[in-house]
């Protein structure tokens, strides 16, 4: 039995639904203990956690945490100390919508400062100031992952996506920084990209069914991507096997930015 996982702990931003509640799990399987946020509903997180502690007899915690607060990881990551003895894997993964992305989520001559901006906190800014809190515990332990998650949006056009298109481009060029700079600690930086994913945060697409068709045209694979898809790469580039991969934007996207 591989227990290369066993015993490590996963921070993770946002993983009460979608790709990151499937990255809790898949994390959570190989032994990961995982610390991980949610935004408002604790009746959720707490769901989660029982079924993690039960299912797979690791030790899981939900903190509460508005990702439009970056400065605010450095309290979060001191409560995670309190509860886990080290941080392993941290992965940027909250994202924020309805009103925090009015001006931000819409077509470009309707694009206002304010929703870019927040689209770039919770994209870019929560990615540095959680990494930073992230690499200050690896080192003690002599190494560790970071990864964004990402989407092929910065790559390919998208309708209403400038906002969040243009935030993922600047977050993986960070973590291309992050993987120089932290190399020398053993903290290896890079990226997991989705093409269209079926989440709840894309069905909340004004045109969401558009999307998942025209992406099932695309694909070669002839599927709309799920967040496990997401999750497994996740897994790899925390692994061993992936000990020589940083400053990597991993594209997960059923070959639909090729065509």
């Amino acid at each position: 039995m591989n227990t290369e996982f066993q015993g490590k702990t996963l921070v993770i931003s946002g993983g009460t639904r979608g790709i990151g509640k499937a990255i809790v799990y898949e994390f959570a399987k190989v032994g990961v203990n995982i610390a991980f946020t949610y935004n408002s509903n604790v009746q959720i997180a707490q769901d989660i956690i029982n079924e993690l502690e039960k299912n797979y007899k690791i030790k899981a915690k939900a903190y509460q945490f508005n990702i439009l607060e970056p400065q605010t990881y450095k309290e979060l990551f001191e409560k995670i100390d309190e509860d886990f003895d080290r941080v392993d894997y941290f992965i940027s993964n909250a994202i924020i919508s309805g009103r925090a992305v009015v001006g931000g989520y819409t077509k470009f001559m309707k694009l206002k400062p304010k929703g870019i901006n927040n689209i770039f906190t919770a994209t870019v800014n929560a990615f540095v100031v959680g990494s930073q809190e992230a690499a200050k515990r690896m080192e003690k332990i002599g190494g560790g992952s970071i990864i964004s998650i990402s989407s092929t949006g910065n790559l390919v056009y998208i309708e209403n996506y400038s906002g969040h298109g243009t935030a993922k481009a600047a977050v993986e060029a960070m973590a291309r920084y992050a993987a120089t700079e932290l190399g020398g600690k053993n903290i290896r930086v890079n990226v997991v990209s989705g093409g269209p994913i079926e989440t709840d945060a894309l069905r909340a697409f004004t045109n969401y069914e558009e999307v998942k068709q025209a992406t099932i045209n695309l694909s070669p694979l002839k599927r709309i991507g799920q967040s496990q898809d997401l999750a497994g790469a996740c897994l790899f580039l925390c692994s061993d096997k992936a000990s020589w991969v940083t400053g990597h934007t991993f594209i997960v996207d059923g070959g639909t930015t090729f065509k």
